[in-house]
């Protein structure tokens, strides 16, 4: 949740940008060997800058001059441009495992993914992918196929569509949830996700990478989302790169088998790759806050809550996502004038829509650690059965507020209690002690082990499963001297 997130993008442009446009009158969707055409670069063009804003911003610095050196390369082999200059590789500051791309010659990965792969052709691996998905016009075929559907994507969306169904009022809330989500993308089917894929196979057999590159980074992005749904005590179904990518695990030996086996002369270039992502910012960024187990903290905006017991939170540029079985909720802000009251019902009217009452039933005062507060409940009829939406928000100063906003099965609010009671302000040394995380690529030592390296990740659980994960390490796989790995450690 970014300090400037009271600045808020139109979800509705967003959400347009990354599914892709439809000609008017149903046009031809061109083939995917039609270069980029002049209506796409504009549409591009338009949407770029919202798009940065949405997903954290462009990084700069080396570490992006390398994505976007790597992404050029692979992009050119698509044949969508004829130069390097006719296509925008994005190096992205966010905390989420992922990549897409929009008409136009736009290709993005975010920096967690990068930190990720082990090789410069798993980079160029998954910017091929993305760029297949442009080169083929998957995201104009799954909107025209689907116009008539609101859009929905990411982790908080799919959740709300579990508990509300295909009711009107369900998709008005998933919309109204998913505005602040870093998972806006559109997910598109397993036949175009493997369309993608042998696409981008054939862009690394073109730019002289080791073809395999496609089977080895889907199967870490399976590996981490497996890690990472354990350790929330969570189902690994709604992964963060499911949200557009669905299920890279079932795609991995097809991967491998289409690649086939490896070519004289091809190309990884690992130890290139790890020397080049050395110190790229790992996990949340302090200017947007950051997750430390079940506490969110923000240094900046000088505010720190704990999310209940068995649920699992995704930051993002505009809102922080809480997620588990029992609910949703999602903490994020809106102008405020100094009337908290006016302030709630804004949000309860954000969340139903432009055209929706959606309003709480009544409106409760009370004090949180120090900190006026508001909330309320509105229940909602959602077919046979119904469903609470609350409103629990906080005035920090007459002209800055903060709200979570909840979705939960009727009766079931509570919940969230020990939530709302846990927000509170931080002191300037809580937030001088906040330090983030980077990636530090080191070399193996004749007398290290996987035990041994692993004890230095800045972890304090799970750290050889983090480490093996991180460098597509198996179970029984050891190191050996003069290998590079990747640590996750204290920025300072």
């Amino acid at each position: 949740m970014a300090r400037n997130s009271r600045k808020l993008l139109a979800f509705g442009a967003v959400s347009l940008a990354l599914a892709g446009c439809v000609s008017a009158g149903g046009a031809k969707i061109p083939s995917a060997s039609t270069p980029i055409t002049p209506a796409e670069a504009k549409q591009g063009a338009e949407y770029h800058p919202q798009l940065l804003a949405e997903f954290g911003g462009a990084m700069s610095g080396t570490h992006a001059q390398y994505v976007e050196q790597v992404g050029k390369n692979i992009a050119v082999q698509s044949g969508l441009g004829n130069a390097r200059e006719s296509f925008t590789v994005s190096l992205l500051n966010s905390p989420v495992h992922n990549a897409f791309a929009i008409p136009g010659g736009y290709i993005y990965t975010t920096r967690q993914l990068v930190t990720l792969m082990n090789s410069e052709a798993e980079l160029a691996a998954v910017l091929g992918h993305e760029v297949g998905h442009v080169a083929a016009r998957h995201s104009q075929r799954r909107q025209s196929a689907a116009q008539k559907n609101t859009l929905i994507g990411g982790g908080l969306a799919i959740l709300s569509g579990l508990l509300l169904g295909d009711s009107g009022i369900g998709q008005t809330l998933s919309r109204g949830f998913l505005q602040g989500s870093q998972l806006l993308t559109l997910k598109f089917s397993r036949k175009q996700e493997l369309e993608a894929d042998d696409l981008g196979i054939q862009y690394l057999a073109r730019a002289g990478y080791d073809r395999r590159a496609m089977g080895t980074v889907l199967a870490s992005l399976a590996a981490q989302n497996a890690l990472d749904a354990r350790l929330a005590g969570r189902n690994a179904s709604v992964p963060e790169w499911a949200s557009t990518h669905p299920d890279p695990a079932s795609r991995v030996q097809s991967a491998l088998a289409k690649a086939g086996p490896a070519v004289t002369g091809s190309v990884s270039n690992r130890d290139t790759f790890l020397n080049r992502i050395d110190g790229l910012l790992y996990g949340d960024d302090p200017a947007q806050g950051l997750i430390e187990g079940s506490t969110f903290i923000h240094p900046e905006l000088r505010f720190a809550f704990t999310a209940p017991q068995g649920f699992y939170m995704v930051n993002g540029t505009r809102a922080v996502s809480i997620q588990g079985q029992g609910g949703q909720a999602q903490l994020t802000t809106a102008a405020h004038n100094g009337n908290l009251d006016a302030y709630m019902r804004s949000a309860f009217s954000a969340l139903g829509g432009q055209n929706s009452q959606l309003a709480p039933q009544q409106i409760e005062r009370t004090t949180v650690n120090g900190l006026s507060a508001v909330y309320g409940t509105a229940r909602v009829n959602n077919g046979n059965s119904q469903v609470d939406v609350i409103v629990f928000a906080y005035e920090f100063a007459r002209d800055r507020a903060f709200h979570f906003a909840v979705i939960a099965p009727a009766g079931r609010a509570a919940t969230f209690n020990g939530m709302f009671q846990s927000m509170r302000r931080i002191t300037q040394t809580e937030a001088g002690a906040v330090v983030p995380k980077k990636l530090q690529v080191v070399t193996v030592a004749r007398n290290d082990t996987v035990a041994s390296l692993a004890r230095r990740m800045a972890y304090d659980s799970a750290q050889e499963e983090r480490f093996r994960v991180l460098n597509a390490l198996g179970s029984g796989d050891t190191v050996t001297a003069g290998q590079k790995v990747k640590l996750v450690v204290r920025a300072r």
